[in-house]
């Protein structure tokens, strides 16, 4: 395992990795350029590894294998944690040491994108010392199912988002071969995770398949579903509402009910200042997962809408200034500031305009005629410079519409002089502070005109509303 950005946000999250996860997976938890700032025996700071800067061991074939776990250039991370620039990292002495002797092949895993990131500068720096060794990079974090071959002896892989993709990669091994710079033979498939397709893939029947030890994972789940109250009921969504399946905005739009619906209503709970007009803002990224017609659960609530964002505000804006601010976020200025915005907003863990531009991609090369065609279900249907066809199972795909990287609540019906609050969440705050300085020149603001608005958080928001509208 290696280690992502989520880990990285809140200091407390990344101490109970350090102290409580990582000694038991016994050294496979890898954290090549991330550390953790912790007291040593003596009490005092010491930056460490948060697991294991890279392992090696033999597979049950007998295979040594090298890996390294590294994240991408995250800059986002909490106080008391360090994420090393991947260029820097290869240029450490530990790095040369672990790569020093050559194994049957390196495993590269991490947070990282497989393509339009810097796996070519790890990739390269073991190249540098071992020109023909096999190398299998596993990657991530754009939530995208993609495959790229940096050369004929290696693979990179990336699984899609979430739990939605199980990757596999396979390689045909040379060792007996005399010829060690041919191109090797891979193979990779996005196979979809439900029970059928693992089935077929094992070779086993449904009275066959389950396993002890897969029955105790699943008595374990349960039991954490019951400690956290997972199925914790808030009400009963009427309709299915999408974040690209639906227009935005639209009734059936997850970001529009979001936006327009769940949050004024969520923040208004045991608010002093609810009877002051606002405008709420947040990004459209803080959405991750769509809302389905049936039970509305806790579970639910934190699938779709997990980050714990809190809601700052500014007071006594004018209507009219805050009116401008929601459009000039989504214009960001020039294409050169906008790309700049993005790289900061990448940065900092923000993928979902990457992935909703491979959606896009993926509607527009096969949308509506494949649509049309073919009894297919819906899903992913993927293009990548791999070889060979990669999905397990041929789907239709999934209509997209685009939406904006920033929504809102709708503008209150008050005249343009009306002084208002303007509440947004505190992952846009720069960003945010930037863009209300652009549009009016009467006052320079800063953080010290912030205010907490409510005790609520983002992963709430949905909840409280579905208590109030959908019971």
């Amino acid at each position: 395992m290696a280690i992502g950005n989520h880990e990285l946000y809140i200091y407390a999250n990344t101490l109970d990795m350090y102290q409580n996860f990582v000694p038991k997976l016994n050294g496979r938890y890898l954290s090549s350029n991330v550390n953790i700032t912790v007291a040593d025996k003596h009490g005092k700071p010491v930056s460490v590894p948060v697991g294991e800067r890279f392992t090696k061991f033999k597979t049950q074939k007998g295979r040594s294998v090298t890996a390294l776990g590294v994240l991408y250039d995250f800059t986002g991370n909490d106080v008391n944690t360090t994420v090393q620039p991947v260029a820097q990292m290869v240029k450490e002495s530990w790095f040369a040491d672990a790569i020093k002797d050559e194994p049957d092949f390196f495993l590269l895993v991490g947070h990282m994108p497989v393509q339009r990131d810097d796996w070519p500068l790890v990739f390269n720096a073991v190249r540098a010392v071992h020109r023909t060794t096999p190398i299998l990079i596993l990657g991530g974090h754009s939530h995208i199912r993609d495959c790229v071959q940096l050369d004929g002896r290696s693979m990179s892989l990336e699984s899609g988002r979430y739990m939605e993709t199980v990757g596999w990669m396979s390689m045909d091994f040379d060792r007996n071969s005399r010829d060690k710079t041919k191109n090797l033979t891979f193979t990779r498939r996005y196979m979809d995770p439900n029970r059928v397709t693992f089935e077929y893939h094992a070779g086993r029947s449904n009275f066959t398949f389950d396993t002890r030890t897969g029955q105790s994972i699943t008595r374990g789940l349960e039991q954490l579903s019951k400690n956290f109250d997972l199925d914790f009921f808030f009400g009963t969504a009427p309709q299915d509402y999408t974040l690209s399946r639906s227009p935005y905005p639209s009734n059936g739009s997850l970001l529009t009910l979001f936006a327009t619906q769940a949050l004024p209503v969520a923040l208004a709970i045991n608010n002093s200042r609810a009877d002051i007009p606002n405008v709420i803002i947040t990004n459209s990224g803080s959405q991750r997962f769509d809302v389905y017609a049936g039970p509305f659960t806790k579970n639910d609530q934190l699938t779709a809408s997990p980050f714990t964002d809190s809601f700052l505000f500014i007071p006594n804006i004018t209507a009219e200034i805050a009116n401008k601010v929601l459009p000039a976020l989504n214009n960001a200025g020039a294409d050169e500031r906008r790309r700049s915005f993005f790289r900061e907003m990448y940065g900092r863990g923000h993928v979902e305009h990457l992935y909703r531009a491979w959606l896009e991609d993926m509607d527009r090369r096969s949308g509506v005629d494949r649509r049309a065609a073919n009894n297919l279900t819906l899903g992913y249907v993927t293009s990548d410079a791999c070889a060979g066809i990669g999905d397990d199972t041929l789907h239709s795909p999934l209509p997209f519409y685009d939406s904006p990287d920033f929504i809102a609540s709708n503008p209150p019906n008050v005249s343009n002089d009306t002084l208002i609050d303007l509440v947004f969440v505190d992952f846009i705050e720069d960003q945010l502070l930037e863009i209300l300085n652009a549009v009016q020149t009467g006052k320079t603001y800063t953080d010290a005109d912030v205010s907490l608005y409510t005790p609520i958080l983002a992963n709430a928001a949905l909840g409280l509303y579905a208590q109030e509208a959908w019971n």
